[in-house]
Order: structure tokens, then C-alpha cells, then sequence
């Protein structure tokens, strides 16, 4: 049990590196936030299906948080079951 919530912590930490370190790179190339605001602004809305569709080159973003959100919950649970 302990190994499996050392990798969920290690899967959550690189999966924060990747997001923190890609999204901001991906803004900031020419016309990235003028063409790419209505993702920014419709992103916390949990519809991840509707904004894959219509912003294909930002869904691997979405789903990588997606899976973000479901490390976070995964190694609150593995945590615990651990204490």
C-alpha cells in the first residue's frame, strides 16, 4: 500500500511539473491568448467533452488535467487508508 501511494505522489507531482512548465509555454506563443482565451475562461466549467471538441489542440490539455484532478483524489485516499 505504501509503494502505491508513493507512485500516485510521484504520478501527481511530474502530471503538476508537465502542467505548470506546457500550459503557460503553450499561451504564450503568437496570438496564443487572443485565439485561446475562451478555453482559459470556460475551463472550470467541467465540460471537458464540449471544449475537446471544438479546441482539439488543447483537449490533450483537458484530459491531462482530468487526470490531474483524479491523482489528487486517488492519493487522498491512498492517504488515507495509510494514517
Amino acid at each position: 500500500m505504501t509503494i502505491a501511494f508513493q507512485l500516485a505522489v510521484f504520478a501527481l507531482i511530474a502530471t503538476s511539473s508537465v502542467l505548470v512548465i506546457s500550459v503557460p509555454l503553450v499561451f504564450a506563443s503568437p496570438d496564443g491568448w487572443s485565439n485561446n482565451k475562451n478555453v482559459v475562461f470556460s475551463g472550470t466549467s467541467l465540460d471537458w467533452t464540449s471544449l475537446s471538441g471544438s479546441y482539439s489542440e488543447f483537449s490533450h490539455f483537458l484530459n491531462l488535467f482530468s487526470i490531474w484532478i483524479g491523482l489528487v483524489f486517488l492519493v487522498a485516499i491512498l492517504n488515507s487508508l495509510i494514517s
